[in-house]
């Protein structure tokens, strides 16, 4: 497969699956949510190989490296061959730390539902 010698940011981060859409990674370049080699960048800036991309994503700030280039979106299992993860651990763990906090909001399961309405109820099977 041709491999194109520079793609956009914007249809690069669309392709690598930072973004559900491609004008939600342009809006993230257009408000200074990315930033190409440490310095902000625009949506039709041209993307090497070797370069770096840092991305502020609600509570943490990934970094990416380009390892290839595509502009055609590609699948989860192979983003690997297209960039390499290099967000420190630091910030990994605040993800994993928001992920917790947020796991208690919601319904109740069946089972919690049960128990709960078992306790106001007086113990009733």
């Amino acid at each position: 497969m041709n491999e194109p010698e520079a793609v956009r940011v914007d249809k690069w981060l669309f392709a690598v699956r930072l973004f559900k859409t491609r004008s939600q990674a342009a809006d993230a370049c257009r408000n200074g949510k990315v930033r190409l080699n440490d310095a902000p960048t625009k949506a039709a800036k041209p993307l090497k190989p070797g370069d770096t991309v840092t991305v502020r994503q609600s509570p943490i700030t990934r970094t990416l490296k380009v390892v290839g280039l595509t502009e055609r979106r590609v699948g989860a299992k192979l983003v690997s061959d297209f960039a390499t993860d290099e967000t420190p651990p630091a910030e990994l763990e605040k993800l994993r730390q928001a992920k917790r906090e947020r796991a208690g909001d919601g319904h109740p399961t069946k089972r919690n539902r049960r128990l709960i309405l078992r306790f106001i109820d007086g113990n009733q099977p």
